[in-house]
């Protein structure tokens, strides 16, 4: 079965009962504290800042874009660009795209008009469906996008060089188009979080968007009576495949549009949400408002919260462990995962192994793992090499590129660039990215083992490890450390006692008190901190020789 034939299955079982909610927790007059940098969708007197669809109305709203896309000469081979933030129109767009046979390429809306421009052209797009918070990026390029392309604009006031999405959808038929497709067939295009130039298209097919949705129903039981909390942008394969599990067995869903830990709890308690998924920065976010006493737990209704679970980095031990003092029954998981595998859980930890919190665990359902050297061969256990993973869930090639393809894609394994280990229980331990990897007098350090220690630090928020370049040593392990508000007056000195307990040659030997920066999906952005530090680092030693 096909991710479409599930939605088509939920619509006959479960026609009446409610699907997807969108949450927009923001006042008008409270916008200034909105999720980061955007503004949050339009809302109407009688609905204001909550919106709804079952899932006869879901499968409904698919079926008029994908007729309105069909009519227009859209089918198999062609790709359809969703430039939008997460909206309630979000997910029947995607699967209208899919039931025409064309391919959806979801646009990260953080980018630049130069960004947009890229992916469009990059993916071969042949149509592209915006929000009204786009307007000004998307004229800005209009003039450079080939002839035939068709622009849809999803919102009011369409722009006189659009079309708009609403009039005509309403117009389209509501009958499913019913076009065949196959397990092999393309599916989509992600990009690549592009925090190293412009991204790379990952392409999927059909098959690799069931297994993620079977795969994380089984990695977390999700069951009918289950609500899943999404946070994190639907663009993000992330966020977007831990829903599937939803689809497989017609569970609710609540898109809320902010990231306060107030927001979150309010719409856990209110929703009655049973599942979240949080990136790190998120949960030092909740567990800090706890500490102060801005957040209490005892002004929500939580009990039904069964399962948190973490993924998209590395996840610190210490971090998950004040977690479990506060949510001691909540199970919990962490997910390891690429892009290029179909998202979160080709590798997981498994809720029934948080005896072993700080790896990121086995191979996930239907996929294997190893472990490998720079010639390819398997190392011995215990031993640090390059992650490799292979599944249904793998990618079919990086779009338009096969240089890249091929040194991704060897014998059917995907070479992740991850730096790991495996322990005598067959755990794998992450140790870093492999580009990541900082070489001082001849010894390899590994950031994240250090930034895991250094987050046990009671004045530390969030901590970055980068190497910096010395004449002497090659590099050198500099640590960017962003304080909690309440221990602001902590001073290098007291993170250098901190740092005692490590090994003298991992100790940081640069500390950088300054704030973490993290891209959409919680990663810290190393190559902006080293191009931010390095040449700082080169001319701080030229005058001290």
């Amino acid at each position: 079965m096909i991710v479409p034939d599930m939605l088509r299955l939920n619509a006959a079982k479960y026609p009446d009962e409610i699907a997807l909610v969108e949450i927009n927790p923001a006042m008008p007059e409270d916008r200034h504290i909105t999720w980061r940098d955007y503004d949050l969708v339009e809302t109407t007197d009688d609905e204001p800042y909550r919106r709804e669809i079952t899932w006869s109305v879901f499968d409904e709203r698919s079926n008029r874009l994908a007729n309105l896309l069909i009519s227009r000469g859209v089918g198999k081979g062609d790709k359809v660009a969703i430039l939008l933030y997460n909206c309630i129109e979000w997910l029947p767009i995607y699967f209208g795209i899919l039931k025409t046979g064309a391919t959806a390429v979801p646009l990260n809306f953080r980018y630049d008009s130069a960004e947009m421009l890229y992916c469009i052209e990059k993916s071969d797009s042949d149509v592209v469906l915006f929000g009204p918070e786009f307007i000004g990026r998307m004229e800005s390029i209009v003039h450079k996008l080939e002839k035939g392309r068709l622009l849809f604009y999803v919102g009011d006031d369409c722009p006189t060089w659009a079309e708009s999405y609403r009039e005509l959808e309403a117009l389209s038929s509501s009958r499913d188009p019913q076009i065949p497709l196959f397990e092999y067939d393309d599916a989509a295009i992600y990009f690549s979080s592009g925090t190293t130039g412009f991204p790379k298209a990952i392409l999927h097919n059909h098959e690799s968007l069931t297994q993620a949705a079977e795969m994380e129903a089984v990695h977390h039981s999700i069951q009918h009576d289950d609500n899943f909390l999404c946070i994190p942008p639907l663009y993000h394969t992330g966020a977007k495949f831990h829903w599937m599990g939803c689809l497989t067995c017609g569970a609710k869903a609540v898109l809320l549009r902010g990231v306060s830990p107030q927001y979150i709890f309010d719409t856990v308690s209110r929703e009655h949400c049973t599942v979240v998924w949080l990136l790190v920065p998120w949960v030092q976010d909740i567990l800090a408002a706890i500490e102060r006493g801005d957040l209490k737990l005892e002004d929500y209704e939580l009990d039904q919260w069964r399962l948190m679970h973490v993924g998209a980095q590395p996840v610190p031990q210490s971090l998950i462990k004040r977690w479990k003092q506060v949510f001691p029954h909540h199970d919990y998981d962490t997910n390891y995962g690429l892009s290029e595998s179909t998202g979160p859980g080709c590798v997981h930890l498994g809720v029934e192994n948080t005896h072993k919190v700080g790896a990121i665990g086995v191979p996930g359902y239907r996929w294997r793992a190893k472990i490998v050297d720079e010639d390819n061969h398997r190392v011995e256990q215990g031993e640090v090499g390059e992650l490799c993973v292979k599944g249904p869930g793998l990618m079919t090639c990086y779009y338009n590129d096969p240089e890249a393809t091929q040194t991704t894609l060897i014998n059917g394994w995907l070479h992740t660039g991850d730096m790991a280990r495996q322990d005598d229980e067959g755990f794998i331990w992450l140790v870093d990215r492999k580009k990541d990897v900082i070489i001082t007098g001849g010894e390899n350090l590994y950031p994240v083992q250090i930034e895991d220690f250094m987050s046990g630090c009671p004045a530390i928020q969030d901590v970055a490890v980068i190497g910096l370049p010395d004449e002497r040593l090659g590099e050198i392990a500099a640590a960017i450390v962003q304080l909690k508000p309440d221990h602001a007056d902590t001073t290098e000195d007291d993170i250098n006692e901190f740092c005692l307990e490590l090994p003298r040659y991992k100790r940081p030997r640069k500390i950088i008190f300054a704030d973490v920066p993290r891209n959409a999906t919680g990663k810290i952005e190393k190559p902006l901190l080293r191009e931010r530090y390095g040449a700082a680092n080169l001319v701080d030693r030229e005058n001290q020789g």
